[in-house]
């Protein structure tokens, strides 16, 4: 029996293909709001972390729930956002979802209390959900496929422009307005997105798509909410060992693993667990899952130090980021003319082996090192990500049919937020523990109601030796040293994941393109490396 040949012809409408760089621009202005806030939040931590009325007083398990509330509802609802998106029309769920995000940017912005902007940061992750996997599933269809590896690499450039944008951006409003402005800020991005979307982009669907699976939605958002509320609490009591957060951890656990169980049972799962089976696939979600670990709860602890211990503002502390997001801006279009010379798995694996070094020259910074170090630290640290993100995102992407690509695209961010909340969450209790275990012996002249709280954090220390007037400068010191060595402690930590993700990649992606064809004649499913 003869195979009747692939259609070798364009797939794409010649009235699309023609405006595909203005769609693919507004697809990164839509993307921009969503990793903007992210990178905003950053600097902005320190100031919600003041008390009233610079800031909220929030502390420092309620700042990491400021951003998880965020990263889990977002996490949570990817997998569904995806699948709606295939069936009722990527179009029509991205303008829904930047409606809703810049609703939740505006209450954010108005919020009296850390518990208000928890539950307003979960409402513009909720409107985040479904605008992610729907611009890399757009992007998916107004591209060829040759050309959908250059499409990704500049839709990954838009990352970095919106890390560079973001931290800056959120300085110069922290210098002239309230807290709040940093939120105020998506809403006109917003209003421009949508009327640029109507006009520009066309609508997609899957012709034959899955059903919805509530089961699977609420099973994946509690487990997800349970593991990392106990490592959270595990970090603020720092004693993992109490039977309230073990039993928290032991719940999230048995959950997720019930949500597995239950998808691979399901005749319409929010995530099929077939997918996994394709080692290359799975590696490169993995090694997202683990470099986004690694550098969230890195990027956590930075803001402190160079606020904090280094004395910077919050515009500095912008400005001294930009390397890492001009990197990204340089490296990540160009990533694939590294892949296409040297393969995936040494492209991959060498951003990792730089991301893992970067993390670990944290652990040499102490409060009087040149700041040009840190400067090239995030540099080296941009273009390690530059050339992961493009690689594995052309291998996630084009591993499934074209018919599939939102829920491609809501796996790859699935797993990216839930590696990035995990990070913030283990990471951050491994810094919080740190902390304490270092200050506690120095906090005799703190009143013996306030120690427990003045050691919860570096901030929540200062705030306490500010409020002792004279007898509190004798604090500053001691604080400072303890932050330091706990922040060495955490950038060991997250410099040992990112490790483990260099041997992931090494050993199951492809590496040259000749290699993935030998693959593909083998009968397996290898995307390719261009």
């Amino acid at each position: 029996m003869t195979i009747p040949a692939a259609p070798t012809g364009p797939r794409i409408p010649e009235a699309v293909h023609r405006r595909r760089w203005a769609i693919l621009g507004v697809l990164m202005l839509s993307l921009l709001i969503v990793v903007l806030d992210n990178s905003i939040l950053n600097v902005a931590i320190k100031t919600i972390s003041t008390p009233a009325p610079v800031g909220l007083g929030a502390t420092q398990s309620e700042l990491e729930w400021a951003i998880n509330s965020y990263t889990l509802v977002f996490a949570g609802l990817l997998f569904s956002a995806g699948l709606l998106g295939d069936r009722l029309g990527r179009k029509k769920v991205l303008l829904g979802g930047l409606a809703v995000f810049g609703i939740g940017s505006a209450l954010a912005a108005e919020s009296g209390s850390p518990a208000q902007l928890i539950a307003f940061r979960a409402l513009m992750a909720l409107g985040a959900a479904f605008v992610m996997p729907a611009t890399l599933a757009v992007l998916m269809n107004v591209f060829e496929r040759e050309e959908q590896p250059k499409a990704i690499g500049i839709w990954a450039g838009g990352v970095g422009l919106a890390i560079a944008i973001g931290p800056i951006t959120g300085g110069l409003l922290l210098d002239h307005f309230w807290w709040g402005s940093v939120f105020l800020v998506n809403v006109p991005i917003v209003i421009v997105a949508i009327a640029l979307m109507v006009w520009l982009v066309p609508d997609s669907r899957d012709p034959a798509p899955g059903r919805i699976d509530p089961v699977g939605v609420v099973l994946s958002v509690v487990g997800l909410v349970l593991l990392v509320y106990g490592i959270i609490k595990g970090g603020e009591l720092a004693d993992f060992t109490d039977p309230t957060v073990l039993a928290t951890i032991l719940a999230g656990l048995v959950v997720l693993a019930a949500f597995v169980v239950f998808e691979k049972r399901s005749d319409h799962p929010s995530i099929d667990v077939g997918y996994f089976r394709n080692k290359v696939f799975s590696a490169a979600i993995g090694v997202i899952a683990l470099v986004f670990f690694a550098l969230m709860g890195v990027t956590f602890f930075a803001v402190f130090y160079t606020q904090s211990v280094r004395g910077y503002s919050p515009l500095e502390t912008g400005l001294l980021m930009l390397p890492l997001a001009v990197a990204q801006l340089v490296f990540a279009p160009r990533a694939r003319l590294v892949v296409d010379r040297f393969g995936n798995k040494a492209t991959t694996t060498g951003g990792m082996l730089l991301i893992a070094a970067t993390l670990a020259a944290f652990a040499a910074l102490d409060a009087d090192t040149p700041i040009w170090l840190l400067e090239v630290v995030f540099f080296f640290m941009g273009t390690g990500m530059a050339h992961i993100m493009t690689p594995t995102s052309v291998v996630i992407m084009q591993a499934l049919p074209r018919e599939k690509a939102g829920s491609a695209s809501a796996l790859s961010n699935t797993f990216r937020q839930v590696g990035g909340a995990l990070g913030i969450a283990v990471l951050g209790s491994v810094l919080s523990t740190a902390y304490r275990t270092g200050i506690e012996d120095k906090l005799g002249p703190v009143p013996a109601g306030l120690r427990d709280t003045a050691g919860e954090s570096i901030e929540a220390t200062l705030g306490v030796a500010a409020k002792l007037g004279p007898r509190g400068d004798s604090l500053v010191g001691p604080a400072n040293d303890a932050f330091l060595h706990a922040m060495h402690v955490t950038a060991l930590c997250g410099a040992g994941v990112a490790l483990v993700g260099a041997v992931v990649v090494a050993v199951f992606l492809p590496g040259r393109p000749k290699e993935s064809e030998e693959a593909a004649e083998k009968g397996e499913l290898v995307p390719t490396d261009s």
